[in-house]
């Protein structure tokens, strides 16, 4: 809509004209339009006139409001309108205007400005559910309108999306994760993919790496995927057996010694670990964020205690003659536990907990602070009705392993309580136990599923990269050109499209 703005020297030739209801102070209005600029231009054309009106455009959208509504709130942006005195004033307020037609015009969105006259009319505002909550709370800022104005009705489900929006920046806070499954990494996944066509061999890298890392990629990977979860589960149950005293050898000093089948079993299992950390590190297409993957660095700490025990026991010598030393290559060959980690690359469910975990830890941290509060008062209750008899709780922190195992309802009957009181106290830590626990479960179940869905979408991702990705790696910029382009086409259109899709009346919430 075009509007001609008027010149100061219009401004000049109404005011001369003065007198009327528009020439002075308006009572209970004060200076502003309607007694200057506005005032005299209403008296001019219309001096019988008994409210001042103003017509408001929004986006194409053209509403007359009396002055007498918008009085009611001065602190809002038309209600500040009122009290405008030069054309400055006006144009921090509004995008145009035409003084003449008594019309001001702003480049909002003119479904929500619906709302906003339903707000001067009532006095109440409700929700606008088209649109994202960041957005209407930009917009309810943009005209002045504070929060507390909200309806009852509208209300709590504004604050409650609000909060939900906030707590959902969880999604963004890994760029590349091998748990945290956003769409920016699908969008990250396929850009990498783009390297390929740059490298010797792109293609034949592509699809090793592909099927290294997907099991649903192909038959190959599926098959690949097996032999790797058999390796692990062969690893750990050698680590097992091998603690068994039936399966351990000794030497002339009793010194352990692994069993032959056992060994040739370990050395297995690390050649092929080794081939696997070795063939994703030349395969991979991007080796900073190959460094930075949690599943890459659990392949690495699952072979690294093998090399450096192996390292050790060649240059210094064996166990027993090394002392404290040999102490911590048995802390590194007990590393060899985090193998089991390595099932996470071929499950879902076991990435998308870790996910979990990784963005629980507000929700753990008040579980924690639960247990920790519970523990210290029923624990010291404990003392208090136990400490004359002989039943183990004789100090308030030997009564912190009793009130740990009764809160977490494990309850091992290594130390109870005797007298009524303790049983009482108990009885309460058991109680408060169960309900502690139980009120962080359903938010930690939510984030669970959540990631599980996502983790989904990339695999299904990855599955279609092949049919999804741009056979010519030259047209990926000018893609990026058109993406653009596009958006800037929508921002200059955004205003004509939401003119289309505006409605009359107050949409029903």
């Amino acid at each position: 809509v075009a509007l001609n703005k008027t010149g100061g020297s219009h401004f000049e030739g109404k005011k001369e004209r003065g007198g009327g209801k528009g020439g002075g102070t308006s009572p209970g209005r004060g200076g502003g339009i309607f007694s200057g600029l506005l005032g005299n231009t209403i008296n001019y054309w219309d001096p019988d006139f008994e409210d001042d009106v103003i017509n408001i455009n929004v986006g194409g959208l053209r509403r007359r409001l009396s002055s007498s509504a918008l009085s009611k709130f001065p602190n809002t942006r038309l209600g500040r309108l009122l009290t405008c005195d030069s054309e400055e004033s006006i144009l921090q307020l509004c995008d145009d205007y035409d003084v003449s037609a008594r019309e001001f015009y702003f480049d909002r969105n003119p479904g929500f400005f619906l709302y906003v006259l339903h707000f001067y009319q009532t006095g109440k505002l409700h929700v606008m559910d088209e649109l994202c909550v960041f957005s209407f709370c930009q917009e309810i800022e943009y005209w002045g309108i504070n929060e507390f104005f909200l309806d009852s009705c509208c209300s709590y489900r504004y604050h409650e999306r609000k909060l939900e929006s906030r707590h959902y920046n969880w999604d963004e806070e890994s760029e590349v994760s091998s748990v945290d499954t956003s769409p920016d990494e699908i969008s990250d996944f396929n850009h990498d993919l783009l390297r390929y066509s740059t490298l010797r061999c792109g293609n034949l890298r592509k699809r090793l790496w592909l099927t290294m890392e997907n099991p649903g990629y192909s038959i190959p990977s599926k098959l690949f995927s097996f032999v790797s979860i058999s390796v692990v589960l062969v690893s750990i149950a050698t680590m097992c057996i091998h603690s068994m005293p039936e399966y351990q050898v000794l030497d002339e000093d009793d010194s352990v010694l692994d069993d032959p089948v056992l060994h040739n079993l370990e050395y297995f299992c690390i050649a092929w670990f080794t081939f696997e950390v070795s063939s994703r590190l030349l395969l991979a297409p991007n080796l900073k964020k190959f460094f930075k993957h949690p599943l890459n660095l659990i392949d690495i700490v699952s072979v690294l205690p093998f090399y450096i025990t192996l390292l050790v026991d060649v240059t210094l010598g064996s166990d027993s003659e090394l002392g404290n030393l040999g102490k911590v290559v048995q802390v590194f060959r007990l590393m060899r536990i985090f193998r089991v980690l390595k099932l996470a690359r071929h499950s879902t469910g076991l990435r998308s907990l870790g996910a979990t975990l990784k963005h629980s830890y507000r929700e753990v941290g008040i579980l924690l602070l639960y247990l920790a509060v519970g523990v210290s008062v029923f624990s010291g209750v404990a003392y208090t009705a136990e400490k004359e008899e002989d039943v183990g709780f004789d100090t308030i922190p030997a009564c912190w392993w009793w009130g740990t195992v009764s809160m977490t309802t494990v309850g091992y009957g290594d130390v109870v309580p005797v007298t009524v009181a303790g049983k009482l106290a108990a009885s309460g830590c058991i109680l408060g136990g169960i309900l502690v626990v139980a009120l962080p479960i359903t938010i930690i179940f939510n984030k669970f599923s959540h990631f599980y869905r996502r983790q989904k979408a990339l695999e299904a991702a990855v599955r279609n990269s092949d049919k999804e990705e741009p056979k010519d790696s030259e047209n990926y910029p000018s893609q990026s050109r058109d993406s653009e382009a596009l958006g800037e086409a929508f921002q200059e259109g955004g205003r004509e499209d939401f003119h289309d899709q505006t409605r009359d009346t107050l949409p029903a919430h």
